[in-house]
């Protein structure tokens, strides 16, 4: 005897309500800042080692990223003091994620690039916190997942000014 595939209409999940109180720039912004931090920790927990900080991983991102740059450069890109940076880049050259050059045309100064077992790290972490939050997405339905990437756009705009 076949079976007859039997259509489940999806489960129409409406929005969770809103009060009016909420929408207040103050109210909101501290919501938001709480629901930001929180999953910002929860994407940083997925990554390819455990060997370094988010510290060294987010200034590896920006060498691959931004391409090589002087370690006050990179202190700048970082929004950190010189003096931190050249810890972080001493950590990570010593892990073989990236390596120091001469200035091409300074000879005070090097040039950090990274290696391509740190492309590797960055790549391998970047698809985890995508695979991990593409999951977490996939659990929303067509309107949630339309109003995060209204949100998306909003969030770029209030960083960008």
């Amino acid at each position: 005897m076949s079976q007859v595939p039997v259509k489940v209409p999806p489960v129409k999940v409406e929005p969770p309500a809103v009060k009016a109180a909420a929408c207040r720039p103050l109210a909101l912004a501290g919501d938001l800042r709480v629901a930001l931090m929180y999953a910002v920790r929860r994407l940083r927990a997925e990554r390819s080692s455990s060997d370094i900080t988010d510290g060294q991983y987010a200034a590896l991102a920006a060498l691959a990223n931004r391409g090589p740059m002087t370690p006050t450069a990179l202190a700048d890109d970082q929004r950190v003091q010189p003096p931190h940076m050249t810890r972080v880049i001493n950590a990570l050259v010593a892990a073989g994620l990236a390596k120091r050059d001469e200035h091409p045309t300074d000879g005070r100064q090097v040039v950090v690039s990274i290696t391509d077992a740190g492309l590797t790290e960055v790549k391998e972490t970047r698809r985890r916190r995508n695979e991990w939050l593409a999951g977490r997405l996939g659990r929303l339905d067509a309107a949630e997942r339309e109003v995060l990437a209204q949100a998306v756009v909003l969030l770029r705009r209030i960083t960008d000014e």
